[in-house]
């Protein structure tokens, strides 16, 4: 009864430690690995990086590590940075003002300051163009957007996931990815 009781304890505590991982499935001692990994990651404001294949469930990772944070009562946003043009990319990040492009008829914000206090998921940014990179490194290092077409920049407080499916170091020796980045 006893040996029981403590299986029972440990195994709740698991469970709990576990639960915002709850739709990553599997036992193997990777994906306890992976885990463990992300419960010592999600409680920390840390800007992750999450590499591998696509169709690996990079995004599900990066809604655990959210969902595991302090954070997780805010939104969590992602976009896909392979499928949205740079130009229009940019504008979604970080917002444009009334009048600074055709079109632009009124100010919006971007998804940086939509996830003000919460999470911005960034699929695929191994693919945004040096130019976004020099912005997105302006985020991670200062916390400040500027949107298109302004001259004053916003302060925000988002913690950013980042996945990628390219080899990033690869990618810095062709010249496509800042290596301050």
């Amino acid at each position: 009864r006893v040996k029981l009781v403590r299986e029972n304890v440990l195994l709740r505590e698991e469970a709990k430690r576990f639960a915002f991982a709850d739709e990553i499935l599997g036992e193997s001692e990777l994906i306890r690995d992976l885990k463990d990994k992300i419960s010592r990651v999600a409680p920390t404001n840390a800007t992750v990086l999450i590499t591998g294949e696509t169709g690996t469930g990079k995004e599900l990772v990066a809604r655990a590590i959210h969902k595991g944070s302090l954070r997780k009562n805010e939104n969590f946003l992602a976009v896909n940075c392979a499928a949205v043009a740079e130009q229009l990319l940019e504008s979604e990040l970080f917002g444009h003002e009334k009048g600074s492009f055709t079109g632009a008829d009124k100010a919006k914000q971007g998804l940086f300051e939509a996830a003000h206090r919460g999470t911005l998921f960034l699929d695929e940014a191994g693919e945004m163009s040096l130019n976004l990179q020099a912005k997105l490194l302006r985020v991670l290092t200062d916390g400040e957007i500027l949107r298109v077409g302004a001259t004053a920049s916003r302060t925000v407080d988002v913690r950013i996931i980042v996945a990628t499916h390219r080899d990033l170091q690869e990618r810095v020796k062709e010249g496509l990815f800042r290596d301050d980045l």
